[in-house]
Formats: C-alpha cells, structure tokens, sequence
C-alpha cells in the first residue's frame, strides 16, 4: 500500500514539527490498510482527530458559532460518497463512506447525514469546539439576526484565518475585504486570525485499485451552512483507474476549476503525478489568482504542489 496526505494549503505553521509527526501517523496508520479505501479513511481519521489541523476537532468555526464537517471519498471504480454540513461529526470521512457503500446516492447534508452517520455507527454529538476556537470567535462580537447581519459581519472576516488560505501569516500585514488593514499584534500575528489550517486529504493505491479523500471544517468565520469544494466530486476529490487527487486551498475557487479533476486528467493523459500536481496548480494560479494545493498519486509516482506559502505532506508505503 501506497499512501499520501497533506495537512492543508495554507501559511506557514507555528508549530510545523508537532504537525508533520501528526501527519506521519496519518500516513502510517494507512499505509498499514488492506485496501486503498481502508487506507484513505484510516489516515485522515488521525487527521480529523487532531485539533492542528481544520478537520474534525478544531475545526473552523461559521458565523452562527458552529462547526461544521464535510467529507468525500472515491474510487477508482467510481464509487463516491459525499457528506456537508455536520454538526457534531468528527470523523467525517467515515460519514461520507456511509454514503458510498449503504445509499444509493452521492452526497447527502446537514442534520440528516448527521443522523445516517449514527445509525451506522459513527459517533456524533461531538464538541468539536476547542478552548481556543471557541474564545476567537467569541472574540470577534458574534452577529444575531438574519443571513443578511451575519454577511455584513463575515465581510471582512471571511477566511482571515493566520495559517489559513487567505489569511494572514507571520509578519505580514493583510489587507481584508473592506480594504482596511488588518489589525497585527506585535507578534506579527493577525489578532483576528482563527486556529484553522485547512483541509486534509489522502490517496493510496495497493497497485492496482485507487481512493482519495478529502475532510475539512470549512473556512474560518463563514456563513452559516456554507460549503465548499470538500464535498464535491472533482473539485475536493477524484479518482479514477489512472490515479487520484485531493485538493486544499480556497475552496470557492477550486470549485469553480475542478481542481482534482483537472490533476487526473493529467494523469490519464500519461503525464507524472509531479508534473500533473504542478501543472494543475499553476493553471490554477493563472484562472482564478487564488491560493490552493493538491496531491496526486499515480501509477508510478506521488506528486504534490501548491501555491501558498506552505503545505506539509507524509507518504508512507507497505509491501
């Protein structure tokens, strides 16, 4: 078994240690899979575990003061399962395998994918919320009312997340939706930046048979019951029998470009996993200006690129 993950697109972490050796269990726990099914949802449940990564515990926080999980899993055989919208569901992966092997559909939301996670054993009612996510949002003067009152409060706090996509990293000074600057504290830190660090991911292959998949809290200070790209088929995920992909970054736009969907094109195109990843971001890049990364396993190789300042990265393998 061949297995690669990513910890999310994103700025450089504080803490880039601590979260590498987080990342390498990940990797180890689905290298030791007996399926690339197996393997994917294996190791990003350590992810989704950690509260270092915007997954499962810690995840980001939206406008209403609730965490939110999406997840998507495929296989080389087509088969896929999507969930969004979760309230409580820490291992969202395993939500979104629910979906793939016992309905008959492809994504499944909110408070109802919530209850199907839990009458096929996935826990639910899970406080997601840390000490510290839950003390910046409270920071931030939450917002009452309409949709309306919680946009006009997310408009310049949207995604301004300090190791996030978007946000604002160490010793830079951001500039935010209103064209104000961000208020630094003297650490170089945003004072407004939420604990997120984006999107995880795996793919692995046993030679043969390919997955991928994808898990994430959102982005930081968003509306509530936004969604991304996570859930969604080529653009958080894909696979196919030439390899597979998962994505990370400024979800909207890679949305709006299929970004894992354009990566195994590649690949079935006979183009390299590197090349495939690099190729794949960096027209990215030049359609959208956004930041994103994504990783990609093929038949012969691992390849993963990004264009933020940082995307930490474990591959492990078994005979």
């Amino acid at each position: 078994m061949r297995v690669i993950l990513h910890g999310g697109a994103g700025g450089v972490p504080d803490e880039p240690e601590p979260r590498q050796s987080v990342l390498d269990e990940a990797a180890e726990a689905g290298a030791a899979a007996s399926t690339p099914l197996d393997a994917v949802e294996a190791g990003v449940r350590v992810l989704e575990s950690s509260p270092r990564f915007n997954a499962g515990v810690g995840g980001a926080v939206q406008s209403d003061g609730v965490v939110r999980t999406d997840a998507g899993v495929m296989t080389s055989e087509r088969a896929v399962g999507a969930v969004c919208s979760m309230p409580g569901v820490e291992h969202a992966v395993s939500a979104a395998r629910v979906v793939m092997e016992e309905t008959p559909h492809v994504l499944v939301s909110g408070d109802h994918a919530v209850d199907l996670a839990a009458a096929f054993g996935v826990e639910t009612g899970v406080d997601l919320l840390t000490d510290e996510t839950r003390e910046r949002y409270e920071a931030e003067s939450p917002p009452d009312g309409s949709p309306r009152e919680h946009l006009e409060w997310l408009e310049t706090r949207f995604a301004s997340g300090a190791d996030q996509v978007g946000g604002v990293g160490d010793g830079e000074e951001g500039t935010e939706a209103d064209g104000g600057e961000t208020d630094v504290g003297g650490d170089g830190k945003s004072k407004r930046g939420a604990p997120d660090h984006d999107t995880v991911g795996a793919v692995a292959s046993d030679g043969e048979t390919f997955a991928a998949a994808t898990s994430t809290g959102g982005r930081s200070f968003a509306l509530a019951g936004r969604v991304g790209d996570v859930p969604q088929v080529g653009s958080g995920f894909f696979c196919t029998e030439a390899g597979g992909a998962s994505a990370t970054g400024a979800g909207e736009d890679i949305t709006r470009v299929t970004l894992t969907r354009r990566a195994v094109d590649l690949l079935e195109e006979g183009v390299g996993a590197e090349a495939a990843a690099e190729r794949a971001i960096a027209e990215f890049d030049d359609v959208t200006g956004a930041e994103a990364g994504v990783i990609v396993l093929g038949d012969e190789e691992v390849g993963s690129a990004f264009n933020s300042a940082g995307m930490q990265t474990s591959v492990a393998t078994s005979e």
